[in-house]
Parts: structure tokens; C-alpha cells; sequence
């Protein structure tokens, strides 16, 4: 097992504070008249009531989570989103001004915009052009020669669409000091078994998922950081108390009782992107369609911009990735309803490059 010592890792003022004390943690019962919180005890002007604030520590989503992704409550964090699962990670771990964090371009946007808010030093080592594998030795050396607190890792990546090595996943997690942040948003569309599997194995793992993508579920914001119970304490002591909305939860707990019909939607996704594959290796002017382990695709072509702009002529909007690097000449597509992904091809074949 890799051991660290995670008390040398969080920022010392962080480690030294009390968790926000709200009305709901200082009575945890759910029956009683409850005067206690200054509420409109009246009701909503909505027909839904929304009068009550929510449970700061989300037990009851946490406890049907842990049932569904075999681990322990206490080893959940929930965020609005998983950008806040992220921005609460770097806010505990590292002093703005001082510390670094190791991104490996091309990759998800959010790990440099929430160290960048935070004036957290950023180390960029670039994955290997073509094939987007991790770059092993050098993320360990300028890891090291920096001193950095957070490697972020995402996997299946976004916008390349590729699953990363895991032996090169696991040389990082044992020779790296610091937390291996391992992005699996895009994982229920992958074939690999989820790194939450491997916790026990490695202290300074942190897995990050979401609602967003599979469940289908993006604009009620829930993300899910998956750690060891002291990291998981601590993010709790610094987060705000009522983060996740009762309206949230619900629809959370909700969505755990229909994993069959989320696993319906993979099934559609996945050959929704394999047809579409299919019909982008028949398109001359597309140069290169890369391997995904996503619900998106990522080709390469001449000239992406113009591409681009033809599209949304045509009401086609995707990505335009051409000036991310690594990635001069490629866009983007999402895996849409059959209907959409023919309207995508159809505007393909009509495009004369």
C-alpha cells in the first residue's frame, strides 16, 4: 500500500479550522418543530417547497452512493459539479502564492482555471503528440523539481477522448508524494474498471466523477470526489455548509434507483459513436479520427476553422479544438440522438473542402 502523510500535505491553517457549524449539523434528527434555523416556516412561493435548508453533509445520497460504487460514505465528497470537487481539493491543499499542481495539456480546461483563480502555480507537461499518453518520467521530474501537491489526471481524457496507460497511472501513484487526481467523468463509456477500486491500495488517490455524462444529469450539478476519509474530512472542514441543494439530492437519489436505464443510454451512446466513426472513415477530407473511450470524437481535418464555421451555418454546433495544444486541426463532436448525428454527417458530405 502507498502511504503518505496526508497532515503534511493540507495547508496548515486548514488544519486547524472547525467545519462551519449550521443549524441541521448541530441537530441531526429530521423530526421536531423546528425554529432553530430562521426559515420561512410559511412554505415556498414556488407549489414545490424549497423553505428548509438541506443536509450540509448529504448522508442519505452518500449512503446510497456508497452502496452503488462500493465504498464507504465517509470516502464521498458531493459538489456543485465537479469543478467545485476540484476547486475545494486545491483550496485544502494548497496555499495560494506558493504551491503547484502539475496539468498535462491537452486536457479538461477546469484544473488550470481553478488554480488560476487561486494563484496556484501551474507545471504543464504535455502528453505524448498522436498517441495523448502520459509523459511518465517528465510529470515525475518536474513534479519533484517543483515540489507539487496535485497531479491532475483525466481519464478517459477530455478533448482527446482517450483512456490513459494504467501502468503509467500506477508508476505516478508510487512515486509521487503528492495526490494523483484521476478524472474519470467519462469512464462509464470506457471499458477499464474505475481507479475507486484501487483506493485502499494508495492513500494519495483521488477520484473525481460525476452526474453530468452517463446519468445524464448536467444542470443539477453534482459531482462526486472519491478519496481516503481523512482527505474527505478535511474537504468537508473548509467547504461552504450547504452546497448541494435539497432539489439535488433528490434527483440524485432518484437517479441511483434507475441505473438500468443509464446503462441503456451508455448502450445507445456507444453505438451512437461507433456509427458515427463509421461514417467519418468515409469522409476524404477527414484526416485522422482518434481512438474514444468517451461520448464524444475528436478528428482532424485541413482547415478547422472554416469546417467549423460551415457548420454552424448549417445549425451544427460542436467543438472547435484547433487551438488547444496538440491538437492543430481537430474538432470535436458529441455522440447526439440518431437524428443528430445524421444531420452532423449529412452537413459532412455536403461541406466541399
Amino acid at each position: 500500500m502507498k502511504k503518505i502523510d496526508i497532515k503534511n500535505l493540507v495547508c496548515p491553517h486548514v488544519l486547524n479550522m472547525q467545519a462551519y457549524s449550521s443549524a441541521r449539523m448541530e441537530y441531526e434528527g429530521k423530526e421536531g418543530v423546528f425554529l432553530d434555523a430562521n426559515e420561512n416556516s410559511l412554505g415556498s412561493v414556488t407549489e414545490e417547497l424549497h423553505n428548509r435548508y438541506p443536509d450540509p453533509l448529504q448522508a442519505d445520497l452518500k449512503t446510497a452512493l456508497a452502496k452503488t460504487v462500493q465504498l464507504q460514505p465517509n470516502q464521498i465528497f458531493l459538489g456543485n459539479g465537479s469543478d467545485e470537487c476540484i476547486n475545494v481539493l486545491i483550496q485544502c491543499f494548497c496555499i495560494s502564492g506558493k504551491d503547484k499542481v502539475v496539468i498535462l495539456p491537452p486536457s479538461f480546461s477546469m484544473y488550470e482555471h481553478a488554480s488560476r483563480v487561486m494563484n496556484i502555480g501551474l507545471i504543464e507537461v504535455m502528453l505524448k503528440e498522436e498517441t495523448f499518453q502520459l509523459n511518465v518520467d517528465e510529470i515525475l521530474k518536474q513534479s519533484q523539481d517543483n515540489a507539487a501537491k496535485i497531479i491532475f489526471i483525466c481519464s478517459p481524457n477530455n478533448p482527446t477522448g482517450n483512456l490513459m496507460d494504467e501502468n503509467d497511472i500506477e508508476n505516478i501513484l508510487n512515486n509521487f508524494d503528492g495526490l494523483v487526481v484521476i478524472d474519470e467523468a467519462y469512464q462509464d463509456f470506457a471499458e477499464n474498471k474505475s481507479w475507486t477500486s484501487r483506493l485502499d491500495e494508495f492513500e494519495n488517490l483521488v477520484v473525481i466523477n460525476t452526474f453530468s455524462k452517463a446519468w445524464g444529469m448536467a444542470d443539477a450539478r453534482l459531482g462526486m470526489l472519491y478519496a481516503n476519509e481523512e482527505i474527505i474530512h478535511y474537504m468537508n472542514t473548509i467547504k461552504m455548509p450547504y452546497n448541494v441543494t435539497q432539489h439535488t439530492i433528490n434527483l440524485g437519489l432518484e437517479a441511483l434507483k434507475k441505473a438500468d436505464v443509464k446503462n441503456q443510454f451508455i448502450s445507445e451512446l456507444l453505438s451512437g459513436r461507433e456509427w458515427l466513426e463509421n461514417q467519418l472513415k468515409e469522409i476524404a477530407f477527414i484526416q485522422k479520427i482518434y481512438p474514444s473511450d468517451t461520448n464524444f470524437i475528436l478528428f482532424r481535418v485541413e482547415d478547422a476553422n472554416t469546417l467549423y464555421k460551415y457548420l454552424l451555418s448549417k445549425k451544427v454546433i460542436i467543438r472547435n479544438r484547433d487551438k488547444a495544444p496538440l491538437l492543430k486541426g481537430c474538432l470535436r463532436v458529441s455522440v447526439g440522438t440518431a437524428a443528430e448525428n445524421t444531420k452532423f454527417i449529412e452537413a459532412l458530405k455536403e461541406y466541399k473542402a
